[in-house]
């Protein structure tokens, strides 16, 4: 596609940048509210297992287990790169954070609810420490996918969640 192309529709590279990050968040959020249908309506004859499962799987949408997760994965990281140095995108950026930030303390509310977790968590603390292995996860993911292949952010994920869950998801380790 020719530059001249899009400028007819960005008014500057900010205006692009937000629109892809903008895009891929809905798209992974479309993805992420789909699967939480497993908490938002669960089985209550279920075991905490099937629920500690049901959190593992939504939070590896949040990781480049795909090609197009890792798409999602390459855009968000160079937003948030690009918005330390660009004040205009900054805005978007803290947005982005802020609306993660409220979707895991969803998710993490909806575990404890259903005895997914164990009892006594502080789950702000633990919401802010899986955010920040999700987003380390995904760093290393997308600038290291010779090292840190999708198996190895399951097994980080999983590993980490054995820590937080009543009991191990059920089910093999996501891929």
């Amino acid at each position: 596609m020719a530059v001249g192309s899009v400028r007819h529709y960005f008014e500057g590279q900010a205006d692009l940048m937000i629109f892809a990050m903008r895009y891929f968040a809905e798209r992974a959020g479309r993805r992420i509210r789909d699967a939480a249908a497993a908490l938002r309506t669960p089985d209550p004859d279920a075991p905490p297992a099937e629920h500690a499962a049901a959190l593992e799987g939504l939070l590896a949408e949040i990781l480049p287990l795909d090609d197009r997760r890792r798409e999602e994965a390459e855009v968000w990281l160079a937003f948030t790169t690009a918005a330390r140095t660009r004040p205009d995108l900054r805005p978007y950026a803290r947005e982005l954070y802020d609306e993660t930030a409220a979707m895991l303390d969803a998710l993490l509310a909806a575990a404890d609810r259903l005895g997914a977790l164990r009892p006594g968590l502080d789950l702000r603390a633990e919401r802010i420490h899986l955010n920040a292995l999700l987003d380390g996860l995904t760093v290393h993911a997308v600038l290291q996918p010779d090292r840190m292949g999708p198996a190895d952010l399951a097994d980080a994920l999983r590993r980490h969640l054995t820590t937080l869950t009543a009991v191990p998801p059920a089910g093999p380790p996501l891929r």
